[in-house]
C-alpha cells in the first residue's frame, strides 16, 4: 500500500520509522519531510498546511492511506478534505480537532462533563482579564485560546507578570489570532504525565506513559521549549492512577466528544497533573506529542499501520496493541540560542553506529550533507530493560553526534530515576 505522512519534524520521523516496519506498506512518502526523513521515505516539497496540494498529490499518486501528524493541518481540516477525495486517514476531523484548537472549547467541555481539571475563567477582552487579575490567586496560568506552536501558555508568579502576559497575548498579539480569547487557570502542582492514546471514538487504548522536559536548561531552568527530552514509562503513573484516569478522564472525554457530535478518531493526547486531589487534565492534544512519540513508538511491539487502520475503521477493540517491557529515553540536541534565536546551516556529523537511533527534527540536506535548519535538531533515543540503562545508552549515542553550537540537557530522566526517593 502507498502511505503518506504529513509533517516534517522529529515526531513524523518516529512515525515513519515505525511504519517502515510494516510489510504491507510498499511506498512511503513524507510531505514535506526533512533531510533526515529522506533516508526513510520519499520527501515531497508540499507544506504541512497546503491541504489542496496534499489532496492533489494523493489523488495523482494513488495514495491508499494518509497520516496527518501535526496540529495545524488537523485543525484546518486536512482529514476532512482527504477523506472527501477518497483517501483513508489517521487523525481527527476538523470538528474533533477543536479539542486542541481551542482551549476555551476544551475547558468548557471538561466543565460540562465533570472531567477533572483546573478551575478557570475565560476572557475575550483585556480589560476584564486585567480586572480579574487584581484578586486572582497566584501563580496564575494564562493560555491563549488557539494554537501557538506549543508556546501559548504562560505561568505568572506575580500580578505584574500576569498582567504583562495578558497584554502581550491580547493587545500586542504575540500569538496572533490565537490570543483573541484567553483562559486564566488555577495553578496545579504535582508530577506531570503525558499519555498518548489510540481511540476510534469508542475504544480507548492508552500507550506507554511518558515524561517530557520542557525547560531549556538543566535543573528545569531557562525558557520553556517544545521539549528537550523524554522518558517512558513515567514512574509516577502507577497502575492505580492509570485505572482512575481511564474511568474519570479518558473514557469520559471520548464519550463527551461523541455527545457533542465531534467523534474523535486518532491519537488523543492527555497532558495530566497528578495532584493531591487526584489526576487532572492540563491539556488535550489532537495528535501524537513531540518529543513523547520518540520514546513511545520505539516501545510499540504491534504493527503501527495495523493499529492506525483499526482506529480509522472503528475496529480498535478487536486489535491487539502491545508494548515492550523496559524503558526508553530521548535526548534532544538543539541549536545554541534555542528557543529564542539561533543560527542555521551547520553540518551535522554523526557516527554511522547511531543513525538508526536518531530522529531528525530540524535538518535539511544540502549538497549531500545534513545541516541544521531548526531549533530542535535531533532526538537521540535508546531503549533498554531499565530506565537507567536507556538513559546511559542515549547519552552515549548523543556524544557521537556534533555540530557547531549544539547543546543538550544533561539531566533528562533524573527526576524519574529519583521518583519515590523524595521522602
Amino acid at each position: 500500500m502507498k502511505v503518506m505522512v504529513i509533517g516534517g519534524g522529529g515526531r513524523e520521523h518516529a512515525i515513519i520509522k515505525k511504519l517502515k516496519e510494516s510489510k504491507e506498506i510498499t511506498e512511503l512518502y513524507a510531505l514535506p519531510g526533512n533531510g533526515g526523513i529522506a533516508e526513510d521515505a520519499v520527501c515531497v516539497n508540499i507544506g504541512a498546511t497546503d491541504i489542496a496540494a496534499q489532496v492533489k498529490f494523493a489523488a495523482e499518486n494513488k495514495i491508499d492511506y494518509a497520516v496527518v501528524a501535526p496540529d495545524d493541518p488537523l485543525c484546518l481540516g486536512a482529514v476532512d478534505e482527504l477523506t472527501k477525495a477518497g483517501i483513508s486517514c489517521f487523525g481527527p476531523d476538523k470538528k474533533a480537532a477543536i479539542i486542541e484548537g481551542s482551549k476555551v472549547f476544551s475547558k468548557n467541555l471538561m466543565k460540562k462533563y465533570g472531567i477533572p481539571s483546573a478551575a478557570y475563567e475565560v476572557f475575550d477582552n483585556p480589560e476584564s482579564a486585567l480586572a480579574y487579575l487584581e484578586t486572582a490567586p497566584l501563580p496564575a496560568v494564562i493560555k491563549a485560546d488557539g494554537l501557538a506552536l506549543g508556546k501559548g501558555v504562560i505561568i505568572a508568579e506575580t500580578r505584574e507578570d500576569a498582567k504583562r502576559a495578558v497584554r502581550d497575548i491580547m493587545e500586542d498579539k504575540v500569538f496572533g489570532k490565537s490570543g483573541e480569547k484567553i483562559v486564566i487557570e488555577e495553578f496545579l502542582t504535582g508530577p506531570e504525565v503525558s499519555v498518548l492514546s489510540f481511540t476510534d471514538g469508542e475504544t480507548v487504548v492508552p500507550m506507554v506513559s511518558s515524561m517530557d522536559h520542557k525547560r531549556a536548561l538543566d535543573g528545569d531552568k531557562g525558557l520553556n521549549t517544545g521539549g528537550m527530552g523524554t522518558i517512558a514509562p513515567n514512574p509516577y503513573y502507577t497502575p492505580e492512577i492509570a485505572k482512575q484516569c481511564m474511568e474519570k478522564i479518558f473514557l469520559p472525554t471520548v464519550n463527551a466528544m461523541n455527545a457533542e457530535g465531534r467523534t474523535f478518531k486518532g491519537c488523543l493526547y492527555f497532558g495530566l497533573m497528578l495532584t493531591a486531589d487526584g489526576p487532572k487534565v492540563i491539556e488535550y492534544n489532537c495528535r501524537f506529542g513531540d518529543p513523547e512519540t520518540q520514546v513511545v513508538l520505539p516501545l510499540l511491539e504491534s504493527d503501527l499501520f495495523t493499529v492506525m487502520r483499526a482506529v480509522t475503521n472503528g475496529t480498535l477493540k478487536n486489535t491487539e496493541v502491545r508494548f515492550k517491557s523496559g524503558a526508553a529515553a530521548c535526548v534532544i540536541i538543539a541549536s545554541g540560542g534555542y528557543p529564542v534565536s539561533y543560527r542555521k546551516g551547520f553540518e551535522i556529523k554523526m557516527d554511522e553506529s547511531v543513525k538508526d537511533s536518531v530522529f531528525v527534527a530540524g535538518a535539511e540536506n544540502k549538497d549531500g550533507r545534513l545541516v541544521t535548519s531548526g531549533g530542535r535538531v535531533l532526538g537521540v533515543t535508546a531503549t533498554a530493560p531499565t530506565l537507567k540503562e536507556a538513559l546511559c545508552a542515549a547519552y552515549e549515542k548523543a556524544e557521537k553526534i556534533s555540530f557547531e553550537n549544539a547543546f543538550y540537557r544533561r539531566d533528562i530522566g533524573l527526576k524519574a530515576l529519583n521518583a519515590g526517593k523524595e521522602n
